[in-house]
């Protein structure tokens, strides 16, 4: 076994190493020492290492680590800042290394090294070597404010009784899926669930038992315990209801807990509840992260999309985690990133959300649109879907395809499914905050309020009668042109992401986050409810108009300029054969809207002047200038 001492400079790792070599009984090397003398003179001349300059000398010392391990182990005191470097280091195959990293605050490490005498490290260099350091999301973290004695006898400690690198409270679907997923990465997890009699009985021991096979999962049903079986600083993620539950669950842990640990909450929160967490919590010195997970149990069984916010120290404790467990983009990259500061982790899942709300509604419309205007079966309809998706590959035309396919004996069971729809209130909160902020937000409204009317399922019934509707449409529409739909379906889809991410835009102005939407554009191209093949598009669509309107974009331009009037036209005739289209009537709404030059909006200024004397600008002065009319005595 190889043991690394990682850290940054002045962390130790030399005198920690060699105290740490004669207690295993192992050789001790020093990295230092395999530098070639370039890289020596450089460093002493305070010019920071580039990544060609480590190549030849990781290279070495992982051919040693090779021959090392082959030799009965060693203990090696290495900076190893990055992940790319430590991977370098295990070589191929991978040699067994345990990895010990020594960290404290920069202005700690500052003092030692500079009353270091004779070592060609410069002080000035350290900043450069704390911006670089990734801190590993497996290994052994130990901070180095206490004595030598202390620091060796907590490594072996944490060596011979080693703890759970991450607790995870909340055995639900979701929670049990992310375990399975955690432990399937190699990370050591502890999992916790509340015993209530009748209720909640066993939960943690059973599915501790249900997997023994496979992992060893310390369970528990005492919160202390729990707690205690982590390794400190400890890191909690809370995979609970949303809301009060929340602040009762943090309330419980917080007599247990210990400055510097991490509340992580992975459920749907509102993300004002999370700014407010975090800020509270952070005055008590705890961190708090609050983090979106998309992907449903299967998500979070085989990679999510995860959307960690928070601070970047809570981000760099355990980013590492989330990003091996997260789904890989197309390009290998994993579907997580730290999205950016207190709640905009939350906000962003919310939003995702919204789309999702968006995205089914409008399938749903397309659906109910062909089965009873145009009068074609669900097998078929099927079939249409799987062809669209060919270009479109989205997962939720992919799923929706397979629930028409299904059946319950010789029916179909979407024919057996109430249709009053459910919501958790995601929808509705981005709904909410769409209008607080100003932001067009016409499709995901819509679809909000759908499902609204769809739970009034007993008065929408007496309604259907009083007005003489039919659940069955006599008069179908002929001459049925299906790329005509595809192309209304496609336009729709592309109105109802501009919506979404044009909120995203104005938070991150308004809340001073910075998002990064050709980033998160990126991490929901796979893992995650809303991926599809559009998504990819727009990881270059934003890197090529960062933070404009995706409506503006040369390309999206094109294409809705020659679907606008099949939009139109599929919306009017599903209207007029009594088929309600709310998202497809939004889209349509809003494309119209947005493009036009002159709309209606003069008269709704005039109306508000002439009642409330709330003013109004002219056409023929410049904007700023604000006018009163009196209106009565005007005419």
């Amino acid at each position: 076994m190889i043991f690394i001492i990682a850290g940054v400079s002045g962390a130790g790792k030399t005198t920690i190493g060699k105290l740490l070599s004669e207690k295993l009984e192992l050789p001790f090397y020093d990295a230092d020492d395999f530098h070639p003398p370039e890289n020596v003179a450089k460093m002493a001349s305070g010019i920071p290492l580039k990544d060609e300059d480590r190549e030849s000398w990781l290279q070495t010392l992982s051919n040693n680590i090779t021959n090392w391990n082959s030799a009965n182990g060693a203990v090696l005191a290495c900076s190893a800042l990055k992940e790319k470097y430590r991977e370098k280091l295990q070589g191929n195959p991978k040699q067994a290394i345990t990895w010990i990293l020594l960290n404290s605050e920069y202005e700690v490490i500052l003092n030692r090294l500079s009353s270091r005498k004779g070592h060609y490290f410069k002080p000035s260099l350290l900043q450069s070597q704390f911006e670089a350091l990734e801190i590993p999301s497996y290994g052994l973290y130990i901070d180095i404010n206490k004595s030598e004695d202390q620091i060796i006898e907590e490594i072996m400690n944490k060596l011979e009784h080693p703890k759970s690198k991450i607790g995870l409270l909340g055995l639900g679907v979701m929670g049990k899926s992310l375990t399975l997923n955690l432990a399937s990465k190699e990370f050591k997890v502890s999992v916790y669930n509340r015993h209530v009699d009748r209720l909640e009985v066993d939960i943690a021991k059973n599915f501790a038992e249900a997997n023994k096979k496979d992992y060893n999962f310390p369970w528990f049903d005492e919160l202390k315990d729990f707690v205690d079986s982590l390794e400190k600083p400890r890191n909690i993620l809370l995979m609970v209801n949303a809301g009060k539950t929340v602040d009762v669950v943090i309330k419980d842990l917080l007599p247990l807990l210990d400055i510097g640990d991490l509340i992580i909450d992975g459920g749907n929160s509102h993300y004002k509840d999370t700014r407010r967490r975090e800020q509270d919590l952070k005055e008590k010195g705890l961190l708090f992260m609050g983090m979106g997970v998309s992907g449903g149990e299967e998500g979070a069984l085989k990679g999510p999309s995860i959307m960690p916010g928070g601070s970047h120290e809570s981000y760099k404790r355990v980013g590492g985690i989330f990003e091996k467990i997260a789904a890989k983009d197309p390009g290998g990259k994993p579907c997580c990133i730290h999205v950016g500061p207190d709640g905009a982790g939350h906000f962003v899942k919310m939003l995702h959300n919204g789309i999702e709300y968006g995205e089914m509604q409008l399938i749903a419309e397309i659906y109910h649109y062909l089965r009873f205007s145009i009068g074609i079966g669900p097998k078929e309809i099927a079939s249409l879907f799987k062809r669209w998706n060919l270009e479109m590959k989205s997962y939720l035309l992919e799923i929706s395809a397979d629930i028409l396919e299904t059946k319950e004996g010789d029916e179909f069971l979407i024919d057996k499914i109430l249709d009053a729809a459910k919501q958790k209130g995601t929808g509705g909160w981005s709904t909410n905050a769409a209008l607080e902020l100003g932001v067009p937000f016409d499709t995901i409204t819509a679809a909000v309020l759908a499902r609204n009317i769809s739970a009034k399922k007993e008065e929408r019934q007496k309604a259907m009668d009083l007005y003489n509707m039919s659940s069955t449409k006599e008069d179908r529409i002929d001459n049925f042109n299906s790329s005509e739909l595809f192309s209304a379906y496609k336009t729709v889809s592309i109105i109802n992401h501009a919506i979404g991410f044009d909120l995203l835009s104005e938070a991150s102005r308004e809340y001073d986050w910075d998002l990064n939407l050709s980033e998160i554009a990126r991490i929901w191209t796979n893992g995650c409810i809303i991926r599809s093949a559009f998504m990819e598009d727009l990881i270059w669509i934003f890197k090529e108009q960062p933070g404009e309107n995706i409506l503006i974009h040369p390309k999206i331009v094109t294409y809705i300029k020659s679907t606008k009037n099949t939009l139109t036209k599929i919306t009017s005739e599903a209207l007029v054969s009594g088929i309600p289209v709310p998202v497809l009537s939004a889209g349509a709404n809003c494309l119209l809207g947005y493009i036009s030059g002159q709309t209606s909006a003069n008269m709704i200024q005039a109306q508000r002047d002439y009642f409330g004397a709330h003013t109004y600008e002219r056409t023929d002065k410049p904007r700023g200038e604000f006018f009163h009319t009196q209106w009565k005595s005007a005419n």
